[in-house]
């Protein structure tokens, strides 16, 4: 007799992992295509054009001082994605060593590394970097310095735990047994083994650095001019929503969009990891 699926539907085609996949490919197609060319100059000021509405030539309208505001986007959305990406390779890489490290050989170092990721964690990374950087000065690859840094705690904690999890298994003791060494069971048994919980973290990562980009940027201490920046131009936007509501409407819908891909390509790849 065949066997029925009882499994829901939604959850068999995983639209978690297919929609998230079509919005995040749709912005990173529009932010490779803004990195060589944009309708028009992200920084040529237009008097006569201030505020026009959305149109065939200006798809998302003009702000106050006439630019078109989807070349802005474009080129801002480029910027956020460019800092998330290497705030979360910092985080990754560096947080995969110390949880790595530590996971396996435990000891003193364990406790010690444990503890001083507890005291960084213990604070909201966002309100951290915005107080060093207020005092410190902003620019985009000194937020990048500063945020990665921060985000090697949770990475090292998640890298960690399984690892702590994995070296106990019997597949390890196989491997010690064929007189395998110490590195090469951590990183050529153990760590592909951590990818699946990887995945998950390096998305809630991107979307935390999307956000802590846009904060910094909004309150004027993150991305500087002349580079366009999603933060400061919602900023900027908040000042005219009763007269060109488009500025706001569409600098953050592309910030949600930005963050909801890979939030669903998260929750899709964990419903995957879980069958």
């Amino acid at each position: 007799m065949k066997k029925i699926n009882t499994e829901p539907l939604f959850k068999r085609q995983n639209y978690f992992l297919r929609i998230g996949a079509v919005i995040t490919v749709v912005m990173l197609l529009m932010i490779v295509v803004g990195y060589f060319w944009t309708p028009y100059s992200t920084t040529q000021m237009n008097a006569d054009l201030k505020f026009a509405g959305p149109s065939l030539a200006h798809p998302f309208g003009t702000d106050n001082f006439g630019r078109d505001i989807f070349s802005r986007v474009t080129e801002g959305a480029g910027t956020t994605f460019f800092i998330a990406v290497c705030v979360v390779l910092i985080g990754c890489i560096g947080g995969t060593i110390i949880g790595s490290l530590t996971g396996y050989f435990g000891g003193a170092a364990d406790t010690i590394l444990m503890h001083i990721c507890d005291a960084i964690t213990a604070f909201p990374s966002i309100l951290m970097a915005l107080v060093i950087i207020a005092a410190f000065g902003g620019g985009k690859y000194r937020i990048i310095l500063i945020l990665g840094i921060l985000f090697i705690p949770s990475f090292a904690r998640v890298v960690r735990g399984e690892f702590v999890r994995q070296k106990n298994l019997n597949y390890i003791y196989s491997a010690r047994l064929m007189g395998a060494g110490h590195f090469r069971i951590m990183f050529r048994h153990i760590l592909p083994n951590t990818i699946p919980v990887l995945l998950p973290a390096i998305s809630i990562g991107f979307n935390n650095a999307v956000l802590a980009e846009a904060s910094m940027s909004y309150l004027s201490i993150g991305v500087q001019p002349p580079d366009a920046s999603l933060g400061r131009m919602l900023s900027e936007a908040q000042v005219y929503l009763g007269k060109a509501p488009w500025y706001a409407i569409f600098t953050g819908l592309v910030i949600v969009l930005l963050i909801l891909g890979f939030s669903l390509l998260g929750e899709g790849l964990q419903q995957k990891n879980r069958r």
